[in-house]
């Protein structure tokens, strides 16, 4: 649902202090915020503001470049001199008063909202700095004085510019989780007139009791019973179960699911908002409203300048007027304060960081979508992984072999996969992967035929051999043997799969079957231990299958059976308790519980839902890449705070020298030389920024 309209042109005067910490989530900055037809609000396009201030700093740049040349300043310092011609002296004030209104325009705007809400920040330091420098510039063409803040002016301007620029396009995002989310619904269904006949319809005109015909593969139009026919249903998206769940008459669907290989006729029992996957839409809806603005360091540090600022030019004020009396003189001192306690590298501290952090990022498979989501993870003492298709790759394999009478494993899983060659079953897809993996070479079969529920059989060398579940040996009279019976026992304790192999009358095999453990899993959550987080696992999975697997990677602590509502209560519990929470996900189950959590990572592989509620997307789903976020998370938070203290340490020298402290020993700090002060700190804090590239955040 992201919004179109375009920000190229304006910014809306309702904006709050967008680029320096809010603007990454805060609905407000739409301009009109406005509704669209399912009632949802509109999200924040980020691009226009991006465009908008990309434009504005190469023309302001531009226009800024005669500005400098005809400044007598920059002329005296660099030892040139423009040529002069009538009018030559206003190229200087006319400029400057063009890049005023056009550049700097964008930050009188958005200190509006600090203005009313009385939290000075960044835009309430900047539109000071600009402001002042402005008013005093013009007035002092009038006045008997020759100084003039009109070069520094349009440098400041440049310099914010840039910087709003750099971060628009670090933090540039799309928030679709709830597109992503309708798209499971299909916009039409199929259903069955009381003639017999089929016709088919939108799925919103669907009411309670109608009768669906669902056929093989399509999606389930709305909630309902199964009335007539069997199938599996792939649930996996909605309830985080990984393996299909079987469908018989009496049985509820869930709409949003799809249908497996059977054909079904379903009875509608809710449809629209009342329908599970509405109620998600509304859970991953609530939790992004939910989510509480965060101001950043820099606009904290520029709300704390601004009072310093305003207080020593007061100060300068009474002072200077007490030992000279009200002239000139005073309001260019006052006016000297106000200019430079907004260093042009206060608007470049953060945003530079956090443009290198981004690209360090993508490097490292990490996609940064909310910048305040990298900010944030720093933090986290607690990180839940959901279990399917995060820890584990979301996919059946054979997990544990047992054979009778000696045979060779390799030889027992060729014969299997060699029968399941032409099942599309999930286990049979498990098993073929699996004897992939292990590069066997398949025996030639024939006569291939499906059991209905109970397996498949085909003909090897003449013989015929069979696979399939325990109804398949209750169908074949067989009884298994006592290592093959224990090795059942232990797989049904862990909640796993078995089918066994069977040639003629004698079972050769037994094969657990799984979802997969991801081979990156173990060392990802020893490696989040000895960094001091705790792990915990949410799973729709049974009691049994999560304590093995949590057993297995040393997991503190596992939620089993949980739905998707109460995932995102496990968050919300957690926190609760004063935990700073990560989540891990990929399925659209998750979503509530992604967008509910201090921080929301999805594996790339999920489904695109789970994606656009989370801040941070994980493009290689490798869970060791959780790791690498704390690490880059704390190495940018150290870079940020270094930069900030160069960015406003010069004030500690620079505003008692332009308020005239050391004036009776006869050191005044002149305009330009506290702009010289500002440059350098904006080409340290520059070249600090470009250390961070040096930064291994290898897990």
């Amino acid at each position: 649902m992201a919004a179109t309209h375009d920000h190229n042109e304006h910014i809306h005067e309702d904006m709050p202090e967008t680029s320096q910490h809010e603007a990454t989530h805060d609905h407000s900055m739409h301009e009109g915020n406005e509704q669209h037809g399912d009632g949802h609000a509109a999200h924040v396009d980020h691009t226009g503001h991006e465009q908008m201030f990309r434009r504005r700093f190469w023309i302001s740049t531009l226009i800024s470049i005669p500005v400098l040349l005809f400044s007598p300043f920059v002329q005296e310092t660099l030892g040139f001199t423009m040529p002069t011609f009538p009018g030559s002296e206003w190229i200087t004030p006319v400029f400057a008063i063009v890049i005023f209104f056009y550049g700097g325009l964008p930050f009188l705007q958005m200190a509006v909202p600090e203005v009313k809400e009385r939290r000075p920040g960044m835009m309430m330091l900047i539109s000071l700095a600009i402001s002042v420098a402005f008013v005093y510039s013009v007035a002092a063409l009038f006045l008997p004085t020759s100084a003039t803040f009109f070069w520094e002016l349009v440098t400041l301007i440049d310099i914010m510019l840039l910087g709003h620029w750099l971060e628009m396009r670090s933090v540039r995002q799309a928030s679709g989780a709830l597109d992503e989310l309708a798209k499971l619904m299909p916009d039409t269904a199929e259903r069955i007139g009381s003639d017999g006949g089929v016709e088919e319809v939108k799925t919103a005109d669907l009411v309670t009791g109608d009768l669906l015909l669902v056929r093989p593969g399509a999606s389930i139009p709305a909630d309902g019973t199964v009335e007539e026919g069997n199938s599996d249903v792939n649930e996996a998206m909605i309830t985080g179960e990984s393996k299909p769940v079987s469908k018989d008459p009496g049985d509820q669907v869930i709409g949003g699911s799809i249908n497996g290989d059977g054909s079904l006729r379903v009875r509608v029992q809710a449809t629209g908002d009342e329908t599970a996957l509405a109620g998600i839409m509304r859970l991953v809806e609530e939790a992004q409203q939910s989510k509480s603005s965060t101001q950043i360091l820099a606009d904290k540090a520029a709300g704390w300048l601004f009072y310093i600022a305003i207080g020593v030019a007061v100060l300068t004020a009474i002072a200077w007027t007490i030992a000279v009396g009200f002239e000139v003189e005073v309001i260019a001192r006052v006016a000297t304060v106000l200019v430079i306690a907004c260093p042009h590298a206060l608007g470049l501290a953060v945003p530079l960081v956090v443009a290198i952090t981004t690209a360090m990022g993508a490097n490292n498979g990490i996609l940064v979508r909310d910048r305040l989501a990298l900010e944030d993870a720093r933090k986290i003492d607690t990180v839940i992984f959901d279990k399917t298709g995060t820890l584990t790759k979301g996919e059946f394999g054979v997990v544990d072999i047992t054979t009778a009478d000696a045979l060779p494993e390799d030889e027992a899983l060729a014969l299997a996969a060699a029968i399941e060659g032409d099942s599309e079953h999930t286990i049979a897809r498990g098993i073929r992967i699996s004897a992939e993996e292990r590069g066997l070479s398949l025996p030639k079969v024939s006569d291939f035929e499906a059991l209905k529920g109970r397996g498949v059989q085909a003909s090897v060398d003449g013989r015929t051999v069979y696979i399939g579940g325990p109804r398949l040996l209750e169908m074949l009279g067989l009884t298994l043997k006592d290592e093959l019976e224990d090795f059942v026992e232990g797989v049904n304790i862990k909640g796993q799969s078995v089918v066994h192999l069977v040639r003629e009358d004698t079972v050769l095999a037994s094969f657990a079957l799984a979802d997969v453990i991801r081979p990156e899993s173990k060392k990802a959550i020893d490696r989040l231990h000895e960094m001091g987080i705790e792990v915990a696992m949410l799973t729709g999975d049974s009691e049994a299958v999560a304590k093995t697997v949590a057993d297995e990677l040393g997991i503190d602590q596992y939620f089993a059976e949980v739905l998707p509502e109460h995932k995102d209560q496990k968050v919300s519990a957690l926190q609760s308790q004063g935990r700073k929470v990560a989540m891990v996900g990929d399925g659209v189950n998750d979503a509530p519980a992604l967008t509910r959590a201090d921080v929301g990572i999805a594996i790339g592989s999920g489904t695109d839902v789970a994606i656009e509620s989370a801040g941070i997307i994980l493009v290689r789903s490798n869970p060791l890449d959780v790791v690498k976020i704390f690490s880059l998370s704390r190495a940018s938070y150290r870079k940020m705070i270094q930069n900030l203290i160069w960015a406003t340490g010069y004030n500690v020298v620079a505003l008692p020298l332009a308020a005239g402290v050391l004036a009776p020993i006869g050191i005044l700090l002149s305009p330009a030389v506290g702009a010289l002060f500002m440059s350098l700190s904006t080409i340290i804090v520059a070249i600090n920024a470009q250390l961070m590239r040096r930064q291994d955040i290898a897990a």
